[in-house]
């Protein structure tokens, strides 16, 4: 069956959404959370445990300290404390900690690490606390990301004068979970336990008061746990640890009757402290299974969504020869796959191995509660997706008639070579790919894409130069050759605008890097360098409202005369006033102003000037898809194609006008003027190949993803885009301008490319050949991201760093399989036009 290019990877990407739907619905565990209310309160605890007929004391012992303060040190390693260089680290907590007034113990951080108490300083006559810890520890190195015993011990010190002098374990202290800190700083501050709280009380930090209230201090807890296991585990009447809690508060009551009744006998003590004992092991058991569940994993949901999202990057990579080809089509043999033998025999294994892997596990994976028939009709695709795979794979092993069709890409020694450019292109996307293993860089991913970007400026800039500068004293044929524009139309060329053209194409590449390096400037992100102060910073401060005003209108004025050419008058209208109601808009919420507003005036929301805008938005896209429709259905006419497809663009870049902050204009204008002299001097004068193009077009929307301020980091993103222009909150438009704000960059420069391959490109398969490679460009990260995550799941980063970034890839793929679909459309059409 032949499949078009453009089909083939449009439909590869859609099953890959899938693919990572289900890996991320296995990721993300189960949450562990309370059914009852989150704000805690003291009426809301459990009375103390009494048998008999008298009524159940709601007695709560007093607080321990007046007030806490809590000194967390970075990456502060267990041996800087209590190690031999202790002493020379940090001698003054040494003393302290050797005098005997403080409890020294190791706290193990955990995924997912549980660094804030978030607790509140009671008033009293009490003593006070110092509590010294770390978040967690480093390896001799200085990674702080992984498992070892360095990176996971922490200090941790409890300093008080409540806490008799004694001779400290300092070189044996005992070990705790860090999670423990919260229950115990709640319970001695007298306030209750956050109801999520996975942690126990340290029972060391109770042991000078009376055994009453030590025993009520873990009944409290007890409770708190108890409650939190019924609401997170289903089957929480067989966790070992709730069963002896209730065995434990029963004895609790019995030693209470006896206590009540003034029984001061041995017997009672020694109750008392097999009670404590009792408490102390079901806390242990129960705080254990909850915070099994916070790091559990779907590992059964996740390796197949892993599976899926493999087989369709290995059957994109087999397609390659034949995707790439000069017929832009892939053979795919599915109906011979669907009548082979191998088909029914892997979906007898797939189908045993599901009813295997659900009967045996103790708990039910997403994939067990799924219907029959839905399973099924995965087991069948998966069982194709595996017959065409090794069918593509046998047919490229063997010996045979070469595919018809030449390569796109260039071999001739008058232009670049796949060994120069091409690899580069390739290497630093892979390159990329493989250094987002470690935290650093996924944190500081945007470096990444600025180097990659200065590289391929440079590389352009050298392709030029060879290209108009290759002989010194060539003979005019040969100047002919090198310089494009006189191939066809050397009459229609003269000799002063092709050496115009000349100098314009040398000076691009430099502009471009300059145009780059001021637009970092512009906005500081990821988390070295966030707290730097920034261009946007200084554009934004009040004093300076006048130079942003500027800066705005001009870039305003800008975009209008970079978009507007391609477009009809009746759009150019629409834009220029469309564009007037952006400043208008930004006047109204007081980020600019008009040189005759008063400077007290009052803001607005500016709900009636962003709408104002939307009406010339969807005028826009109105009149541009109708112009498609006409190219396609009526006439044919490829100018009249070709300027559909521009006045959509113009647009979106009108709805990204409007939705960009007033000190991010400038990135707006950076992105649509690169595309101008790129096109215009570079892409087209040099002959870069649709492939070549779709790369450079990729890495130009990923930096320009950060150029806006945009980081792997949730907190980045900016929500009150999905405000303007609405009375209140309404979740699917908040959700389309939040994204569209977010993926502006990368979602600029892939319609640019439908644009330039649909309208600028002579090759009837250009847009096939651009509609493959993107998706082969997003298919690699997202396969390999996946697997980073899945063996780095226990990082102690990895629900901070690792799993934002994994959300945003996972975004990502989704809007490259919207565009991929825009792609197939426009190759349909380019198609048609040609025949």
């Amino acid at each position: 069956m032949k499949v078009r290019s453009s089909v083939f990877a449009s439909f590869i990407l859609i099953f890959e959404v899938f693919g990572i739907a289900l890996f991320l619905r296995g990721f993300f565990p189960a949450p562990v959370k309370s059914s009852l209310s989150s704000k805690s309160q003291l009426s809301d605890l459990p009375a103390e445990p009494l048998l008999g007929s008298s009524p159940n004391s709601s007695r709560l012992p007093h607080p321990l300290f007046k007030r806490v303060v809590i000194m967390l040190v970075d990456a502060l390693r267990e041996d800087f404390v209590f190690g031999p260089s202790g002493r020379m680290f940090m001698p003054y907590t040494r003393h302290v900690v050797e005098r005997g007034s403080s409890h020294s113990f190791v706290a193990k951080a955990r995924p997912p690490t549980v660094t804030m108490p978030r607790i509140k300083e009671a008033e009293g006559s009490l003593p006070y606390l110092l509590v010294l810890c770390g978040d967690h520890g480093m390896s001799e190195t200085g990674s702080h990301g992984g498992s070892s015993e360095p990176e996971v011990n922490t200090p941790l010190v409890l300093i008080s004068p409540a806490f008799k002098r004694k001779d400290s374990n300092i070189r044996n202290p005992e070990v705790v979970e860090q999670v423990d800190l919260t229950p115990t700083l709640a319970l001695g501050l007298g306030l209750p336990i956050s109801q999520n709280s996975v942690g126990h009380v340290i029972p060391g930090v109770l042991e000078e008061i009376s055994l009453r209230d030590q025993l009520r201090f873990l009944h409290l807890n007890g409770h708190q746990l108890s409650c939190l296991l019924k609401d997170s585990i289903p089957n929480y009447e067989k966790e070992a640890g709730f069963e002896q809690f209730r065995v434990a508060e029963k004895a609790h009551g019995s030693w209470m009757k006896l206590y009540i009744e003034g029984n001061t006998s041995e017997v009672l003590t020694n109750m008392g402290k097999k009670v404590l004992k009792q408490y102390l092991e079901a806390l242990t058991a129960m705080s254990s299974a909850l915070s099994k569940q916070l790091g559990k994993y779907d590992m059964y949901s996740m390796i197949a969504g892993m599976v899926l999202v493999f087989q369709l990057l290995l059957l994109l990579l087999l397609a390659m020869p034949e995707a790439l080809s000069s017929a832009a089509a892939v053979d795919l043999p599915v109906l011979s796959s669907l009548l082979s033998l191998p088909f029914y025999l892997l979906c007898l294994l797939l189908a045993s191995l599901h009813v295997l892997v659900c009967t045996s596990a103790e708990s039910s994976c997403y994939l067990c509660s799924l219907p029959w028939g839905l399973v099924f009709a995965a087991v069948a695709f998966s069982s194709t997706i595996l017959c065409l795979l090794i069918s593509m794979a046998t047919r490229r092993l063997s010996p045979g008639p070469k595919i018809q069709g030449k390569s796109p890409l260039r071999t001739s020694s008058s232009e670049w070579s796949l060994s120069e450019l091409d690899v580069l292109l390739l290497a630093g996307t892979i390159g990329h790919t493989l250094s987002l293993g470690a935290s650093s860089f996924v944190e500081e991913e945007h470096q990444t894409w600025y180097f990659l970007l200065n590289t391929l400026c440079l590389a352009v800039f050298q392709d030029v130069c060879r290209k108009y500068f290759r002989e010194k004293n060539g003979s005019r044929e040969e100047e002919e050759q090198i310089l494009p524009s006189k191939n066809c139309h050397a009459s229609a060329h003269p000799k002063g605008e092709i050496y115009s053209e000349k100098w314009l194409a040398l000076a691009t590449p430099p502009f471009t890097l300059a145009c780059c390096r001021l637009l970092r400037s512009l906005n500081q992100t990821g988390v070295q360098w966030a707290h730097l102060p920034d261009v946007g910073h200084w554009l934004n401060s009040s004093e300076h409202k006048m130079v942003l005003s500027l800066l705005a209108a001009f870039c305003l004025v800008l975009i209008y005369l970079l978009v507007q050419r391609r477009c009809s008058w009746v759009s150019k209208v629409a834009l220029a006033l469309g564009l007037l109601g952006v400043y208008s808009y930004r006047a109204a919420v007081d980020n600019v102003s008009f040189p005759w507003q008063q400077s007290g005036h009052t803001m607005s929301r500016g709900t009636v000037e962003a709408r104002f805008v939307y009406v010339f938005v969807l005028g826009i896209l109105f009149t541009g898809t109708k112009d498609l429709l006409r190219s396609q259905i009526i006439t044919a006419d490829a100018k009249l194609k070709s300027r559909g497809l521009w006045e959509i663009y113009s647009g979106l870049v009108l709805l990204v006008s409007l939705l960009f902050r007033a000190h991010n204009l400038p990135v707006l204008c950076g992105c649509l003027l690169i595309q101008t002299l790129m096109a215009q001097f570079i892409w087209k004068k040099l002959h870069y190949d649709s492939a070549q193009t779709t790369i450079m077009h990729y890495w130009f929307g990923q930096a320009f993803f950060y150029f806006q301020g945009n980081s792997n980091n949730i907190a980045t993103v900016d929500i009150s885009v999905g405000f303007i222009g609405l009375e209140s909150y309404v979740e699917a438009p908040a959700i389309f301008l939040t994204a569209l704000n977010t993926y502006a960059g990368p979602l600029l420069w892939a319609c640019h490319l439908v644009c330039y391959l649909s309208s600028e490109r002579d090759s009837p398969v250009a847009v096939g050949h651009g509609c493959y490679c993107l998706a082969l460009l997003r298919s690699v990260p997202a396969a390999a991201y996946i697997v980073l995550v899945t063996v780095l799941r226990y990082h102690l980063f990895v629900w901070s760093v690792f799993s934002p970034k994994l959300l945003y890839e996972s975004m990502h793929l989704l809007l490259t399989a919207g565009v991929c679909l825009f792609f197939n459309t426009m190759e349909q059409s380019h198609g048609s036009n040609k025949s």
